[in-house]
């Protein structure tokens, strides 16, 4: 029992004195192990560990040298002896080496990149341009220049096959036309946008335009590089009137001598997207007043402002004139309005006070004035309660219940109704006044109007089918999106003539019929296909049937019928006249023109020309609010809709960021805005005017 335990214990204890030996070395030599082998027997306490050790001592003694590389190789790191300090700062080395590497890589390939993209010579060629498009024909009511023909329908081979596709002319370049833009195939249509300006602009960030926070040149994208993947055609000029007969559009525009030249240009389908302007309301004096539509509209705003901060600092302006100078009213409590606002204070509380006496700082005053109860009254009640208390955090004077009266150079007048309801006119000293109220229609629309009479019954905007067919116009040939237009809800119109027309080619007089709940239902369908919006009204079916059978006959009359529809009539509002709605618009088109493209050829083959073919190709337009958002001064708010809403600091304005980040038209845009927003944190704002 006692041998094997000595030996064992032996193996051990020579294990735990030599140590283990590095993977990857040879074994010491002879007299190395001798020596080590004496040190064992030296510190040997135990009888036991000592007779083990003397053992061990002469069984290494005795053994061969040719064991000495018996040890295998290994693939292990040598053991470091070289201090923390000096291996950290060799990693260190190691990465800053690869990433000045690198950088330089890519630094090389960029001015390679670059270098390719200058030409050195022009290119010269015969270029094929038609007769017809040097010299158009003329006709129309107004015997003007025809535009059968572009100058640029050979400029290469897509523009070349489109030629004898049908004519699509879009009137307009914002968010409906845009979207409109994005959505249809390279190779179905000949498309033409006309539009007084050469760019899309990214509307809801343009108060950040207005004080530096973002430059023009981020919001903008240029029409022609848009239409270039469907090879589309360009024409900067007015719309000014429509042939609906002989399908003409009479664009015009002031030539290089200063006289306007007008002429026509011909489609097979028109799209009206020519958006809205500000709504003045009868309004003295808003020549003195600023409007907030255009990047020309953000550019004199900027320049404004800063004059107004310079003319304070002058040593001979009065307290008073100093005070009125940098008073800055806003009017209007919409999105616009608050975000100008917030916007504003954002820079007069940032940057005013690092580059400009302290002194304006004390004086600045910034009102808004609201005709209704809250600011922001399209939003949850939340919502509202939350941006007036950051305003009046922020000492940012909100007046509610007011409404302006006349806008002076020098100060505006406006009444704010009382809490006991009477109206007081009050007078608010001003050096800068935003007038942003709402939106109402452009000259040509109204002209559009016009000319369709009755068909057109709406002053504010242009009213369309549930297809986006504009009313009064030649059925699918025409159609309206955007701000310009309003979808129009006749709900009980539509039905009750669809069943006069059963009941006559039944034989029976509409005004005696009787619809059970199975009738019913078959209209309550019909509803939901021909206007998606009513959906939600229409979800109880049998609610509403019991509730509208006001004689328990178990069945509808007439009567009761219309008035069930006409109580869905009243619950649809207007859609908003807001970017979501457009973008969302121009989807449609843009879906259902490629539909009708695909189909044109059957439709062709088996001789159909007429008839509802909007309808039977494709399903009526369904508007989904997708939520609202507003920035509010270093927080943000976001109205979801039914309900659900939340407000928050900076965690929400980088949420707000995002939205409007990933709705950016391209690539390009994105990068410059994010480059303003990085150079907004490092430098400040410009507080320069141009």
């Amino acid at each position: 029992m006692a041998a094997p335990l000595r030996s064992v214990v032996s193996r051990a204890a020579v294990r735990r004195a030599l140590g283990p030996l590095p993977r990857g070395s040879f074994f010491p030599p002879v007299s190395r192990v001798a020596s080590q082998s004496r040190t064992i027997v030296q510190r040997a306490t135990s009888p036991t560990l000592r007779a083990a050790a003397h053992r061990t001592q002469r069984h290494a003694l005795s053994r061969p040298t040719t064991l000495v590389l018996a040890r295998s190789l290994s693939g292990k790191p040598l053991p470091q002896r070289k201090s923390w300090t000096l291996n950290f700062c060799y990693r260190m080395m190691a990465w800053v080496g690869t990433t000045i590497a690198v950088g330089g890589i890519l630094v090389t390939a960029f001015f390679i990149y670059d270098a390719t993209t200058y030409k050195e010579g022009a290119d010269a060629g015969d270029i094929t341009v038609g007769q017809l498009a040097l010299q158009p024909r003329r006709g129309g009511p107004k015997n003007l220049p025809i535009a059968d023909v572009l100058i640029d329908d050979n400029d290469n081979n897509g523009k070349r096959n489109n030629q004898d596709k049908p004519k699509l002319v879009i009137l307009g370049g914002g968010w409906g036309g845009v979207a409109l833009l994005k959505e249809l195939h390279a190779d179905d249509y000949h498309v033409t946008v006309i539009s007084p300006t050469n760019y899309f602009l990214f509307t809801p960030m343009l108060p950040s335009a207005t004080v530096g926070t973002l430059e023009s040149r981020s919001l903008v994208e240029p029409i022609r590089r848009i239409l270039g993947r469907i090879h589309g055609h360009f024409i900067r000029a007015n719309a000014e009137d429509v042939c609906f007969r002989e399908r003409l559009v009479e664009v015009s525009q002031t030539d290089s001598n200063g006289q306007k030249t007008s002429f026509y240009v011909p489609y097979d389908k028109l799209v009206v997207a020519v958006g809205s302007v500000t709504n003045p309301h009868g309004v003295k004096g808003l020549e003195n007043a600023f409007f907030l539509k255009d990047i020309n509209d953000a550019r004199m705003i900027r320049n404004k402002i800063i004059h107004n901060l310079e003319l304070a600092c002058l040593p001979t302006t009065s307290d008073t004139e100093r005070r009125r100078l940098l008073s800055f009213c806003i009017s209007g409590g919409g999105p616009t309005g608050v975000e100008f606002a917030a916007e504003l204070y954002d820079l007069l509380n940032e940057d005013l006070t690092r580059n400009f006496p302290r002194l304006l700082r004390n004086e600045i005053s910034v009102h808004l004035i609201q005709s209704r109860s809250h600011i922001l009254n399209t939003y949850d009640e939340e919502v509202s309660k939350y941006a007036e208390k950051r305003f009046a955090r922020d000492h940012v004077d909100v007046l509610t219940n007011s409404r302006v009266q006349e806008v002076h150079p020098d100060k505006i007048v406006f009444s704010q109704k009382q809490e006991d309801g009477k109206l007081v006119t009050k007078e608010l000293p001003i050096g800068f006044c935003l007038w942003s109220t709402g939106v109402s229609q452009t000259e040509f629309a109204q002209k559009i109007a016009k000319n369709l009479g009755d068909f057109q019954t709406n002053r504010r905007a242009l009213e369309t089918d549930t297809h986006l067919r504009l009313n009064g116009a030649p059925l699918g040939d025409v159609y309206a999106i955007g701000d310009c237009s309003t979808v129009q809800n006749n709900v009980a119109d539509h039905i009750i003539s669809v069943l006069r027309g059963i009941a006559f080619k039944q034989g029976k007089d509409p005004e005696t019929m009787h619809l059970h709940f199975n009738d019913w239902r078959k209209v309550a369908n019909e509803v939901k296909q021909r206007f998606p919006q009513a959906i939600s009204h229409l979800r109880r079916l049998d609610k509403l049937f019991q509730q509208f059978d006001k004689d328990q006959s178990g069945t509808l009359d007439y009567g009761e019928l219309r008035e069930l529809l006409t109580q869905i009539d009243s619950k649809l509002t207007s859609l908003p006249a807001t970017a979501q709605r457009a973008n969302q618009q121009g989807v449609y088109l843009g879906q259902k023109l490629n539909k009708l493209a695909h189909l044109a050829k059957g439709l062709e083959v088996n001789d159909v020309r007429d008839g509802d073919l909007d309808a039977a190709a494709f399903r009526a337009f369904e508007y989904r609010h997708l939520g609202s958002l507003a920035y509010v001064g270093n927080s943000a708010v976001f109205d979801l809709g039914e309900g659900w809403s939340f407000t928050g600091g900076l965690w929400a304005v980088y949420a707000w960021r995002s939205v409007y980040f990933a709705q950016s038209v391209s690539f390009r845009t994105r990068c410059l805005m994010a480059m303003d927003w990085a150079k907004r944190g490092i430098f400040g704002r410009d507080l320069m005017s141009f």
